[in-house]
């Protein structure tokens, strides 16, 4: 009984000597880029501009707001997925 005590205190040990606290990344490290689907100066605009502000001041990172038009949206949603990757 003492070995498989000592053994547990052993290995509880070597689990808490192996934990090292995680770090996480900067984030996000580039521009935040912000599609509206509509007209600049629209109403849509408008809140996604007080939306980037709120959100630059809170990431400390620039905030882009592009205005991408056509489509019915289609446009702006391939304009989306080109900046993913």
């Amino acid at each position: 009984m003492t070995s498989f005590r000592a053994r547990t205190v052993l290995a509880a040990g070597l689990v808490a000597f192996a934990m090292t606290p995680a770090t996480a990344q900067n984030y996000p490290t580039r521009p935040v880029t912000i599609i509206v689907p509509f007209a600049a100066g629209g109403p849509t605009d408008v809140v996604a501009r007080i939306v980037g502000d709120h959100m630059s001041k809170t990431l400390g990172q620039t905030i882009v707001i592009e205005n991408t038009l056509g489509a019915g949206g289609t446009t702006a949603s391939t304009r989306a997925m080109a900046l993913r990757g």
